[in-house]
């Protein structure tokens, strides 16, 4: 018997919204994974979802930006969740022309009665009340730089410090602004399957709009509608990918018949990308140290018709202990990394990384390499990759391997990444968020000396 699905919070939006805020909050949950979660969990309809995603991720996104704006109207300390409240209500004032802000109050008001004490509702009205009379300060007020940037994008003053740093002034304001706009769907045509012309006409017909990507040849960009529930996406004509994500697999230059070793592979996008390069012929080998994740890739490979594939977990730093040194054409190192390139996707990491948290990341992400570099044939490639935008992830992280290991070379990219809106520096390419609209990631190619 078929049980109806639950309704999340007595259908209240805004309600399902404070509880996931108070989620990633208080046990730095990922707000991607608990969307997903809740909208399945608890069949929240379509015409609900965007508002859900809406007041999740923009009251993340803006969360400095919005404390800034509350701070003359709160006297006192507030709950956890008052304060979350607060800040999704202003959110909603501030951004979002469309809802009327008495409606907000409104809304703010009743939540308070059902989650608080009998004071909490008048406190939560009266502080709203009063930003709707007196208006919110303006970021104007602040005096220009990185306290000012840090206000106005909602990033910690550590990191707008490093990229200015890293990337001069301007990238890095245009790269704290980028953060805060949606992302994309991006579209990977499985070209084992379907063409270009026939994958695009096939999700048109489905009421998807879209567009050519702006670098990777099979990469499509959705306009409108749910790819995922289409027929193409069942069939395993498309998969969703970030086209950044795609660029690591162009540039590992893999061809049919060789045997590839992907080290950190799931969810599998682009474990499933390099076996449609190699047209399913020969061996990819996938490998993540998340045994629960296995079975994501391999959902990935049966849905696109990929037979190439073979996966298992463990830690692949201990790799030498299931394959021999020197067996392998092509291997991606795409390493865990600190994931300051996926803001967008995840606005949570901003407030939840410190930079401490980079020196065992640089740690794993060397051992990884070391590893590969056992692993790896003489002329073969080695494609290290990260979501991040941190020097010390990427560009030092190839240095110090260069350093240690004289057998070892880097390759030029142009070959397969030659594109106007890539920036590639001394055969090193990073991405920033601004560039194409797309994730930031770094790739740089090494090979194998032979000796």
């Amino acid at each position: 018997m078929n049980r109806p699905k639950k309704k999340i919070w007595n259908g209240n939006v805004r309600d399902a919204a404070l509880s996931i805020l108070m989620e990633v909050n208080n046990n730095q949950a990922y707000s991607n994974l608990l969307l997903h979660r809740t909208i399945q969990n608890y069949g929240i309809e379509a015409k609900d979802r965007g508002l859900l995603t809406e007041l999740t991720y923009g009251t993340l996104q803006h969360r400095m930006t919005l404390d800034y704006y509350l701070e003359p109207f709160v006297r006192g300390k507030l709950d956890k969740w008052v304060r979350e409240l607060l800040r999704m209500s202003v959110y909603q004032i501030v951004y979002l022309t469309k809802i009327p802000p008495h409606a907000v109050v409104h809304e703010a008001v009743e939540i308070a009665k059902r989650r608080g004490h009998k004071r909490i509702a008048p406190t939560v009205n009266g502080i709203l009340r009063s930003v709707l009379r007196k208006g919110v300060r303006s970021l104007e007020e602040l005096e220009d730089g990185i306290a000012k940037t840090a206000i106005e994008t909602s990033h910690p003053e550590w990191l707008i410090s490093r990229w200015v740093e890293e990337y001069g002034e301007e990238e890095a304001t245009a790269m704290a602004h980028e953060n805060n706009n949606p992302a994309p769907m991006t579209l990977r045509v499985n070209l084992t399957k379907t063409t270009m012309t026939e994958a695009i006409s096939m999700l048109e017909s489905e009421g998807i709009d879209v567009r050519q990507g702006e670098v990777v040849p099979e990469c499509v960009i959705s306009l409108s509608g749910n790819p995922a529930a289409t027929e193409a996406y069942k069939k395993g004509f498309i998969t969703i990918q970030d086209e950044s994500s795609m660029l690591p697999v162009l540039a590992l230059d893999v061809k049919p018949g060789m045997k590839v070793l992907d080290m950190c592979a799931a969810p599998g996008g682009k474990t499933t990308f390099i076996a449609e390069q190699m047209n399913d012929k020969g061996q990819v080998l996938a490998h993540d140290i998340h045994e629960h994740k296995m079975a994501l890739i391999e959902a990935n490979a049966n849905r696109l018709g990929l037979s190439s594939i073979t996966s298992k977990s463990g830690d692949s730093r201990k790799l030498l202990e299931l394959y021999e040194q020197a067996s392998f054409d092509r291997i991606l190192v795409d390493a865990p990394c600190s994931g300051l390139g996926v803001i967008r996707r995840k606005p949570e990491i901003k407030y939840n990384k410190t930079e401490l948290d980079f020196d065992g990341l640089v740690t794993i992400q060397s051992d990884l390499l070391a590893t590969a570099r056992e692993l790896i044939k003489p002329e073969g490639i080695i494609v290290y990759s990260t979501c991040t935008v941190e020097s010390a992830e990427n560009r030092h992280i190839v240095e110090r391997f260069l350093e240690r290991h004289t057998d070892m070379e880097k390759v030029s990219l142009m070959k397969r990444l030659d594109n106007e809106k890539l920036v590639i520096k001394d055969d090193m390419l990073q991405v920033l968020p601004q560039h194409f609209g797309s994730d930031g990631f770094f790739v740089t190619a090494f090979r194998k000396k032979k000796m």
